[in-house]
């Protein structure tokens, strides 16, 4: 017991030190482990209510713990609950809390979590992603303002005893609730302080990490918290996570030593890396689809037969493997291979057609819809920074003049696209989705009519829905996927999207970085890692 309290004693004057700008000296065998992570854009905010990227969850994931979280290859095991029940029908899910507190002391409740799901579902509150919690009881309907907060189905029945009631059975809400919407937020702060308590200082976790510094376009840094419960087994004491959009400088800084991991890199380095840097570059396939979004409320595009031919004229068989280097697999489809228990088998009309004879189908295609060369498509294409989303672009523009479209490229910061997206304020967009679980449903819900957070280009078809609504409600898990493939080949068949690839994960991982395992869903919390400290 003792000994505890002085790990503990530590650890807080080394938080204290780095919160309030206090000198701490070590000794050589003293010296805080640090691991500084290149981490992609910047973020926008590190507010669940607020985040939308996997750059974000990356850092909020670090300082909050979920009912149930992440171990080393991003399994579900217990975090902010220690056990749950389940009824048996499915409907209604029990969590037990464990004896833990927020990094101010203050015990993280019940209560905790119920404010944090009625804040995120609060349509005055805007929450980005707030359809990842509408398998809740009366989600959705609170969403859209026709249902108070307080009728959302979850409830504190005492301060350790969350109860969640949903709209059907989810069997794989554990691997949901790791979600970043799913996170609790501290309620004595957010009511003390509003917005403000996001800020270094103000902030408060209830995992492994808190936030110290946040320097815009520059640095996020959090330090080990003394209250985890679980602290005397993190090793890394202070991570630096880096914005790093600009793949190229950044593998430079990986090379010069500069940082220890980085998420993402270009395409023309792949080469490289593989010879110079053997072993360290991590390419395996996760749940993840890169898409190419388009906007039905436009009127050239709302036409069948103008989506069909840009699906055509896409030659994502090039993109995967001449002008990329990720050895990743082209797509014709919604559901990435790697989901679980998913039966495959649909795809997109012409998979099996050559591309020649694709791109004369596509001309046929915007002849008929009054398109020709004296009479050429207008469309704007907007996409991210990166050097291989430039490269994309250019490539796709090159594509689309083969049949009468003129592609305008405008390119901006990555959280600047999202808010293109999601406000609908584009005709076509790069978009790319990461699971969030592994469950078809989890791609497939991206397609809902009323998802209007993730639905960006506000595709709704009522059988598609009808479908969904069937499959969510289908207890059998085998008949369950069958209905959702049903569901899959509709999106196909209306050519609602263009997909481009199904991605693998490209993390640069230095040697001296242990602990790192490479997982489907591209999930490594600092939690699990250490640092080879020099000799």
């Amino acid at each position: 017991m003792f000994r505890t309290f002085s790990i503990a004693a530590m650890l807080a004057v080394l938080a204290a030190a780095s919160f309030f700008g206090g000198a701490v000296t070590f000794s050589h065998a003293q010296s805080p482990m640090i691991l500084h992570r290149g981490n992609g854009a910047e973020p926008e905010s590190l507010d669940p209510l607020r985040a939308e990227g996997q750059w974000e969850n990356h850092i909020i994931g670090d300082m909050m713990l979920a009912l149930y979280t992440e171990d080393a290859e991003a399994n579900p095991i217990p975090g902010a609950a220690s056990s749950y029940e389940v009824s048996p029908d499915g409907l209604t899910w029990t969590f037990r809390l464990r004896d833990h507190s927020w990094s101010d002391g203050v015990p993280v409740t019940a209560d905790d979590f119920v404010f944090a799901y009625r804040r995120i579902l609060d349509p005055a509150n805007a929450g980005k992603y707030a359809s990842i919690l509408f398998d809740i009881k009366n989600a959705r309907l609170v969403n859209e303002g026709k249902l108070p907060v307080d009728a959302l189905g979850v409830s504190a029945i005492d301060a350790k005893t969350l109860s969640i009631s949903l709209e059907h059975p989810a069997p794989y809400l554990l691997q949901m609730v790791m979600h970043q919407t799913w996170f609790p937020v501290p309620k004595h702060k957010v009511e003390e302080l509003g917005d403000d308590w996001v800020k270094a200082g103000n902030y408060v976790s209830n995992g492994p990490y808190v936030l110290a510094e946040w320097r815009p376009n520059d640095r996020v840094k959090l330090v080990k918290s003394p209250t985890f419960y679980d602290a005397a087994n993190v090793k890394i004491d202070e991570i630096y996570f880096y914005p790093t959009e600009d793949t190229t400088a950044a593998v430079k800084r990986f090379r010069a030593g500069e940082l220890d991991t980085q998420d993402q890199v270009s395409s023309q380095d792949v080469d490289w890396i593989k010879a110079n840097l053997p072993g360290q570059l991590k390419l395996e396939p996760y749940l993840a689809l890169s898409y190419i979004a388009i906007n039905m409320t436009y009127a050239p595009l709302s036409d069948i037969r103008v989506r069909e031919a840009i699906n055509l004229a896409f030659d994502r068989e090039t993109i995967a493997t001449k002008l990329l280097n990720f050895e990743e697999a082209p797509a014709y489809a919604v559901v990435p291979a790697k989901v679980a228990d998913w039966p495959g088998g649909n795809a997109l009309s012409f998979k099996d057609l050559p591309y020649p004879d694709r791109v004369a189908r596509a001309k046929q295609l915007m002849e008929e819809a009054g398109y020709g060369p004296g009479n050429r498509l207008a469309l704007r294409y907007e996409h991210g920074p990166q050097p291989d989303n430039k490269r994309i672009a250019a490539a796709f523009q090159a594509m689309m003049r083969e049949i009468y479209v003129d592609l305008e490229l405008r390119q901006s910061e990555t959280k600047t696209l999202y808010v293109y997206l999601q406000e609908g304020d584009f005709q076509l967009g790069q978009a790319a989705w990461v699971g969030d679980f592994n469950d078809a449903y989890n791609f497939l819900f991206l397609f809902e009519s009323d998802n209007h957070g993730l639905n960006y280009g506000r595709w709704k078809n009522p059988d598609y829905d009808a479908l969904i609504d069937k499959a969510q409600n289908t207890v059998d898990g085998k008949e369950r996927q069958a209905i959702m493939a049903q569901a899959e080949k509709i999106i196909l068949d209306q050519f609602a999207f263009i997909p481009n690839r199904f991605l693998n994960t490209r993390n640069l991982v230095s040697p001296r970085v242990k602990g790192w395992i490479t997982n489907i869903r591209d999930i490594n919390r600092t939690r699990w890692l250490s640092v080879e400290q020099p000799s």
